[in-house]
């Protein structure tokens, strides 16, 4: 069964570190939203206390450096924010706080913390699908490329008889209905617990911002995240070698899923505990594929994938099937830019705010 792993350690060529571009690029295209909607509806005054603290939290942080971008956005935001309430912000305390699985790679996280900050850092291990922190005792929850991930694999999908078996795939991309309702009532568990989580930890008035991988309302789920039926072609292209056998890859499915705006805009409601302040879809693979060529794409893709794919094929496996994606480069630009209905570039962005 596929578990959600961290995203690679350290900062060698494959290392998540060396190959965020994308995210970097992403994250920064909404930097201005952030700092108009904290402008516009954070009351700073309103929801701090007395000891002047303002804390602050990125929920699947990853190892680095691009959390320390983000962080000092929203800190420069709030800080312009306090003073247009004709407070001085010199005043205030920053607390950052960085948080991923436990077997994330902290050691390059906090090995590369900006020599400058003006904030203090603390380390949080554990998954943010569930509480972390003490009753109102956050002011910002920041989360990027995170969401997405589902805290596990629905069981269903690994029954040979259930009707939501998913042989001989590896997502719920051109899969039955049964195994895309499967992922999304995963999905549908995993945002309810993390909004409740984050309910009880932000103080009323606070903010959560969410970016992550999205899907236009008019495509069918099923329809989305086509890279996983390339990666899934090549792992049968193995199999039919000999290098693998059918069981690795009937009983390994992706636990990711890329939500429409209808859909999350239908889970925040249900939910009920947080107001929609922002919730857009936007359109990005024009600075994506400006910034990021390829064989970059590539390494990306391996950087945020590959612990999650040699958890269950093993390390050989994961070295046999890039080499082979990038042999076969063209074919996968094909799927992510002709075929695919989300990829990567398609990004949902969202801010809450706690009632």
């Amino acid at each position: 069964m596929a578990e959600p792993s961290p995203m690679n350690a350290g900062d060698g060529v494959h290392s998540y570190a060396k190959n965020s571009q994308a995210q970097r690029i992403l994250s920064s295209s909404v930097e201005d939203t952030i700092n108009e909607i904290i402008l516009q509806s954070l009351d700073v005054k309103g929801i701090i206390t007395s000891s002047s603290t303002f804390s602050i939290v990125d929920l699947g942080c990853s190892s680095g450096p691009n959390t320390f971008f983000s962080m000092q956005n929203i800190i420069e935001a709030v800080e312009s924010k306090y003073l247009s309430q004709e407070l001085n912000p010199k005043t205030l305390r920053f607390q950052v706080f960085f948080n991923d699985q436990t077997n994330n790679d902290f050691n390059t996280l906090f090995g590369s913390l900006p020599p400058n900050r003006q904030y203090f850092v603390a380390g949080v291990p554990g998954s943010f699908h569930g509480r972390l922190f003490p009753s109102s005792s956050i002011h910002v929850a920041y989360s990027s490329y995170a969401l997405h991930w589902l805290s596990k694999v629905p069981e269903e999908l690994l029954i040979k008889n259930s009707p939501a078996w998913n042989g001989g795939r590896i997502h719920y991309t051109g899969a039955s209905n049964d195994v895309v309702n499967a992922y999304a009532a995963q999905f549908e568990n995993d945002m309810d617990i993390f909004l409740r989580a984050r309910a009880e930890e932000i103080v009323p008035g606070g903010m959560v911002v969410i970016l992550m991988p999205g899907a236009m309302d008019e495509v069918p789920m099923n329809d989305v995240g086509m890279v996983f039926t390339f990666f899934g072609s090549i792992l049968m292209e193995m199999v039919h070698e000999g290098l693998l056998n059918q069981d690795q890859v009937d009983t390994f499915n992706v636990p990711q899923v890329y939500p429409s705006v209808k859909e999350m805009t239908r889970l925040v409601e249900k939910n009920g505990l947080f107001n929609i302040e922002k919730m857009e879809l936007k359109n990005r693979k024009a600075n994506i594929k400006a910034g990021i060529d390829p064989e970059s794409g590539i390494m990306h893709l391996r950087a945020v994938g590959e612990g999650t794919f040699a958890k269950h094929f093993g390390g050989h496996i994961v070295d046999e099937m890039f080499k082979r994606t990038v042999q076969q480069k063209e074919t996968l630009y094909h799927f992510l830019s002709v075929l695919s209905g989300v990829e990567i570039g398609i990004q949902l962005f969202a801010v809450l705010k706690r009632k």
